[in-house]
């Protein structure tokens, strides 16, 4: 039988109104990834802003950390997975259109099977 990677899930649910909350996970999942731990980040609530193309553009970061935009590029290219809510973005009038490439949106069932598989789930 063959090993399941050892994976951590952040759940993401502020954007610029909260900018430390929205830049943590990102600093978390770059270190896990960095250390060949998978991450998953899923954006619900107003956390899907940050999914929306040029949103991050010009969003101001947490005191001392790079830039939301530029944490959100090394997350995506170091592997790390971007799970966006469905029907946050629906309430938001989001359309998937409107996400930044290589993100992938989800519904409830998706979340839990996620949450389910990692060894750890943290909430921003």
């Amino acid at each position: 039988m063959e090993e399941t990677p050892e994976k951590v899930l952040y759940v993401l649910t502020c954007a610029a109104e909260n900018p430390e909350r929205a830049t943590l996970p990102w600093v978390l999942g770059n270190a896990a990834l960095a250390m060949d731990v998978g991450a998953v980040v899923v954006l619900q609530g107003n956390g899907v802003y940050l999914a929306q193309k040029g949103y991050v553009d010009h969003m101001v970061s947490a005191h001392g950390f790079s830039p939301v935009k530029k944490l959100m590029a090394d997350f995506q290219s170091l592997g790390g997975r971007i799970l966006v809510c469905v029907p946050c973005i629906r309430e938001r009038n989001i359309s998937e259109a409107d996400l930044i490439d290589g993100t992938e949106p989800a519904a409830a069932a998706k979340v839990n099977t996620e949450a389910m598989e990692s060894k750890a789930v943290f909430v921003y």
